[in-house]
Parts: C-alpha cells; structure tokens; sequence
C-alpha cells in the first residue's frame, strides 16, 4: 500500500447551475449588440467563421443602476468586488459560476452602456479588421483596451496581463514596478526563458530541478508569479499548438478574426506520479490555488487536482494515476510511488514524456458552439471530433480524433521492459506511434463551472494508448 500523507478534508466545491442568471446575462448582451451594428457582425462572424459563441468572448458588460438592482444581483449570485470600474462605478462578479463581471454606472434604467470583450492582442484584433483602432495602455502592459463606438453601446476590446481591474495604466501596479519603464522588455525576456528552456532531460529528477530554477528566473523577471504566470501558460500552449493539427487548424480560424485562444477553458497536464508533488509546487509558485480533487471511484485508476489562478483566470487539470486507497488523500502534496503497472496517464507519460517536460500538455479545451465545431472541422479539415463524453444541457464535452506522435525508442523500451506494454504493443508503438494529444470541444451552459467526473473517467480510459 502506497503511503500518502493525511490532510483535512478539501473545500466541498459543488458547482451550482444558474440558468436564471444566464437568461439576465444573455439578455444584457443581446441589448448591447442591438446598439452596436460592428459587434452584431462580429458576433455572427464568430459564430460562422470560428465556431465560438460571441457570449463566450465578454469579459464585462457597463450597465447603469437603478433601485432595487444591488438585491437582484445578490440574488443571481453576484458579489461586490474591492475593484471599482471608474470612481463611483462598483464591479460585482459571480463566484460561483462562469459570467462576465458587471460595472454599475449611476443611471435612473437599466441599459448596457458598454460591453467589453477580451481577446489574446487588441493590435492583431485592430489589423483583422482594419480599425486603426488607438489602443490605451503598454505594449505587453497589464491591461490594454481598444474603444468602437456606436449607436448606444460601446464595444472594447481588451487584453489582460496578470491583472483584474479596468485602468490601462494602474497605479497600484506601479507601486508594485509593473509599469517601471523596462517592465515589457523584461516580459519579453521572462517569456523567452520558458520558451527556450530544455525540456528532454534523461533523468526526470534532474529535468524538474531544472525546470523549477528556469521557472525562479521566470518569476523574477517577469516581477511577480502572477504575469509569470500568464507568460508561462501564453507558451505552453504555443508549445501544444506545435503538436496538434486540429488546434493550428482552430487557431488559424480564431486568428482571421484577431481573437487568438482567449476563450480558453482549461488546460490538461499529465503527470507521472512520482513527480505529482513537484508539478503542483511549481504551480503553487506561480499562485495557484487547489480547487476540487477530481475522482471518479476508487477503481477508476487516475484522478486528478483542478487548480485555478485567480488573477490570470488560467484553470488546469493535473492528471496522474491513482490507486484505490489514495483516492481521498492529499494526493497533490505527497510522495507517490510507481504502480507496478500504470494505467492510461502513467503510461501516456512513459511513452511520451511529463507534461511539464517534453511532452507538453495533452489537450487545452476552449470554450465553442458544440455542435458547429464538430461540423466545421470535419467539413473545413477533414477534422473528426469524437463521440461525446459529457452531453448535458449544461455542459457538452467531446476530444477531436487523437493525434499520433512518435514514440521515443528508448521510452518504449523501458515500458517493454517494465511490463507495462507486450512485445507487440512495444512493436505497434515504434512503427505506428501512439495517441498523443486532442484539442476538446466545449460548450457550458447556466454558468456551471464543474466537470462531469464519471463521464471524463470514461473517456481517459477509451485514450489508452495500448487500446490504440
């Protein structure tokens, strides 16, 4: 029996459904496109041309007061914020479920006097569609917004770096030294050290020491663990994109409209046990926080830790094996010894490498019109989606057909001789190569912010590579 350290129980996360929330929402947002004609267009452009759903992209929504909205909101779930919009203009967010946060402009009716929404480059945004939009804030700054006028609504775009508020130029930032007049060449300079760190090592333990210093000198420079933060995983999914065609194709199409993979959901990182402790301190050190531990049975095989950073809004899914007597520990802090033989994540690592290492990330999920991405990569790519894993009104997840990477020799020959794969797995693996990554198709509904665990235990188990 593998030794696991005891800890108190974890915060119970039970994700609510909020579908009178949503139709609030949904309804704010359709009266800013009805008074602004360029966001109707780039809505119905999205929708056609990239398969996402104009909602997906709104990071705030400007909306003015009126008596009695402090209740209502409360009562759909929002809560006042310590950030204010502008001075005398308060912000409330939605903790327990995936909206747009809302400013609260002084104003006798309701009406949406600007919506915002973000995308990766406000410049390549501005070039797609030949705006000549005149952008406030840095390059490579914290926050940068770009304005389109219209009727009644404004449209900004905006891009985020490691920050939460509304000014282009915040001066508590600046206190911090990220606005001092280097800050974006050392942005760049922290950016290129995790894009150029060496990540095949031949020992993994010498591998982690060495990523966890690349990731001390990310840190520093970038001048705090919150834009190293948004630095690191800019580049992880770079480094994804490389090795995965239905993502170049789906990039290539979000990219024609400037938008980049700002409608990111999750990220999927599969680690070896052995090293779990490890890729979760590097995380810890970037300031994420522990959300819900993810199992689906003791005998499921694998769990996983979900974290969340809660400045950069990057979520992550770290996977690793599990056995029956560990599915209620403190798995994320501890010490795991190899299983004698691995299942679908341990194996996926033995073939392919740590995540966090060579491999890089098994799939990214972004948030899309469910049934049109299906339709639109087939048709467009000949891209196949896979049957769905998690088909509910409120949340529909589906992987795009795996791609096959080549198989280290060296790698197949330590699981043959291992036991962990037969002689004409090790064979098949060589010649054919083996499952390595998917992009997933998302689409959530009524704010719902879990995830279907018994349905994901089904499909990591339909991944295995040796059922390949």
């Amino acid at each position: 029996m593998s030794q696991v350290a005891s800890a108190p129980p974890p915060p119970v996360f039970e994700w609510k459904r909020w579908p009178e929330t949503e139709a609030w929402i949904d309804s704010l947002i359709d009266e800013a496109l009805a008074g602004n004609t360029f966001a109707t267009m780039l809505a119905e452009r999205m929708r056609v041309e990239t398969s996402t759903r104009f909602k997906d992209w709104v990071d705030h929504l400007v909306i003015t007061g009126q008596e009695g909205l402090g209740p209502r909101l409360r009562e759909l779930g929002f809560k006042r914020q310590a950030t204010d919009y502008a001075v005398g203009v308060p912000v409330f967010a939605h903790e327990g479920g995936i909206f747009p946060r809302l400013a609260i402009a002084p104003g006798s009716g309701l009406e949406v006097s600007a919506l915002a929404i973000k995308v990766e480059s406000v410049a390549d945004f501005s070039r797609a569609f030949d705006l000549g939009l005149d952008v406030r804030g840095y390059v490579l700054g914290p926050y940068r917004v770009g304005r389109i006028a219209s009727e009644r609504t404004e449209l900004d775009v905006i891009e985020r770096r490691a920050y939460t508020g509304f000014d282009p130029f915040p001066g508590d930032l600046a206190r911090e030294g990220r606005m001092r007049p280097q800050a974006a060449r050392d942005a760049l300079a922290a950016r290129e050290l995790w894009k150029g760190r060496k990540r095949q090592f031949a020992d993994d333990a010498q591998g982690f020491d060495a990523t966890e210093e690349t990731l001390n000198q990310v840190i520093e420079l970038a001048g705090s663990a919150d834009l190293a933060c948004h630095l690191v995983f800019e580049v992880e999914r770079e480094n994804w994109q490389m090795r995965n065609r239905a993502a170049q194709v789906q990039k290539s199409r979000q990219d024609r409209l400037g938008l980049g993979w700002a409608n990111h959901d999750h990220h999927t990182f599969r680690c070896s046990r052995r090293h779990f402790h490890r890729v979760i301190r590097m995380f810890e050190k970037l300031g994420f926080l522990l959300r819900e531990r993810f199992h689906a049975g003791e005998n499921a095989g694998w769990g996983a830790q979900v974290l969340e950073h809660p400045t950069t809004g990057v979520v992550i899914f770290a996977d690793l094996d599990l056995a029956p007597d560990e599915a209620t520990r403190d798995f994320a802090h501890s010490t795991l010894p190899d299983l004698p033989r691995p299942n679908t994540v341990g194996l996926w690592v033995g073939l392919h490498g740590e995540s966090i290492l060579e491999a890089g990330m098994h799939h990214l999920e972004a948030q899309f019109d469910f049934d049109a991405l299906r339709q639109d990569l087939k048709a467009e790519s000949g891209i196949e989606v896979m049957a769905p894993f998690s088909d509910f009104p409120f949340l529909r997840q589906a992987f795009t057909a795996g791609e096959r990477w080549p198989v280290p020799k060296h790698r197949a020959d330590r699981c043959l001789a291992n036991g962990w794969i037969t002689a004409e797995q090790h064979a098949k693996f060589l010649r054919d190569g083996a499952l390595g990554s998917h992009l997933e198709d998302l689409q959530r509904r009524e704010g719902y912010k879990g995830f279907n665990q018994q349905a994901v235990s089904a499909i990591i188990a339909a991944t295995d590579p040796r059922l390949h």
